[in-house]
């Protein structure tokens, strides 16, 4: 069990917050909205209403002791950025910090944010990549650069083995693993053959994972 500190409790704080709980992980809530506080009362595993710029109350909260802070103050941008100055400076291990926009996040980065994060972006970003190409399953953003995506079994890729796709050579993408039902496969060998009822979990750049994407697009217009 792991211990996290979630300042703001809008939407994306909100849901991070009661899903780490419910992942079975300790969760103090931080905001300065009474009503807020009061709706995740019985919820979460502690919950405050302080003002979370200062410094000294974050102290007293022993922020440090927590594995990982989330910092999600909506459009308050000074704030998202006071604190988390204040969280490394108090020698938090990990921080994530949401961003409304990249200067935001490209501030944040440079303050010591370990992790900047853009629901709204990445949400959209999901949106549309569903639309293109409903073989995805789903996606995660691990840096800026990289996503792990989960995708159902392209036609083209089907009754062809990795081998002969060569995943890394032609699209610039690693197969991780194969899921089949509930069953997994790390690590298949080249003589593995893709069938049409398995998805496949992949990393790579996201750039890759796009050209990956308007490739399969493009084949699909042309059937």
């Amino acid at each position: 069990m792991k211990q996290f500190v979630v300042f703001g409790l809008g939407s994306f704080g909100t849901a991070v917050a009661t899903e780490l709980v419910e992942l079975g992980h300790e969760v103090l809530g931080v905001d300065n909205d009474e009503e807020k506080v009061d709706l995740l009362k019985d919820t979460l595993t502690k919950i405050v209403k302080v003002d979370i710029t200062d410094e000294k109350v974050l102290k007293e909260l022993g922020v440090r002791n927590f594995d990982a802070a989330i910092v999600s103050l909506g459009t308050d941008l000074e704030s998202s950025i006071l604190i988390t100055i204040m969280l490394k400076e108090i020698g938090l291990k990990y921080v994530v910090t949401k961003a409304n926009n990249p200067l935001h996040g490209r501030v944040l980065e440079k303050i010591g944010s370990d992790r900047v994060v853009y629901p709204e972006r990445d949400e959209g970003i999901r949106i549309a990549r569903s639309l293109i190409m409903p073989n995805v399953k789903n996606q995660m953003e691990l840096s800026p650069k990289f996503s792990l995506i989960q995708i159902a079994a392209l036609p083209v890729f089907c009754e062809k083995t990795l081998g002969e796709l060569d995943l890394p050579g032609k699209y610039g993408v690693t197969l991780l693993a194969i899921r089949r039902g509930n069953q997994f496969t790390f690590s298949p060998t080249e003589k593995h053959t893709i069938t049409e009822n398995e998805n496949l979990i992949l990393v790579g750049e996201n750039k890759k994972i796009d050209q990956l994407i308007t490739k399969h697009r493009a084949s699909n217009k042309n059937k």
